[in-house]
């Protein structure tokens, strides 16, 4: 289901955690064989955020919404592990890509889309404010709260606004969503894929080295 314009902002309308009637986010029911590295890397509508060579001997894809707590957590717990073994030392390039489960989601990957205007690093560390403080701007007042973290980002109120009324940005998100659910059967977040071998739920470093290490050596 494409995420609408009037969809969107009847939700971030609304205060709490009630979902969306009739959103649901874009997945099949059958698992499907490992992806290879080709259908991961594909170009998708939005360019890839990412950190690290693009030479880097592995890859690892992260499909996250800013609304699930396992991303959340992970994004506390292990990802700042991995970027300092791996990422920041050259070994992986790391990209983070979008597959919001609810409208507020959405909004908070859009919000982040036009914080950062390109700049991973910028991204990155919107994204991880999110997740950070995603108790507060999920539960209440969600508009309100997003304009304050993109005040924070040196935006301004009308710019937060029609960051968030972008129906070009937030069509291909939901493609982008798409592709994912139907091509790299994406159902639940985070799912991650090292060199195109998923790996499907809140990982831990100890999960991780056991599928790059191995790669690195090769």
């Amino acid at each position: 289901m494409i995420i609408t314009r009037r969809a969107f902002t009847v939700a971030l309308s609304l205060t709490g955690l009630a979902t969306l009637v009739g959103f649901s986010p874009l997945h099949l029911i059958t698992e499907a064989m490992a992806q290879t590295s080709a259908d991961v890397a594909k170009p998708q509508s939005l360019p890839d955020m990412a950190l690290g060579p693009k030479d880097a001997k592995v890859t690892i894809y992260e499909y996250a919404s800013m609304t699930c707590p396992h991303c959340a957590a992970f994004n506390s717990e292990v990802f700042p592990k991995l970027k300092k073994e791996y990422i920041d030392t050259g070994k992986v390039r790391y990209v983070f890509r979008e597959f919001p489960l609810d409208i507020k989601a959405a909004a908070g990957s859009m919000l982040a889309r036009c914080i950062a205007k390109g700049d991973a690093n910028k991204y990155f560390a919107v994204t991880d404010l999110l997740f950070r403080s995603q108790g507060d701007w999920v539960m209440t007042n969600t508009t309100q709260n997003l304009e304050r973290i993109g005040k924070q980002a040196g935006l301004s109120k009308e710019q937060v606004d029609n960051c968030l009324k972008d129906q070009s940005l937030l069509d291909k998100i939901a493609a982008d969503q798409k592709y994912a659910s139907e091509v790299l059967k994406v159902d639940s977040t985070p799912t991650f894929f090292v060199n195109g071998e998923r790996i499907k739920g809140e990982a831990s470093l100890q999960e991780f080295e056991k599928k790059i290490n191995p790669l690195l050596k090769s």
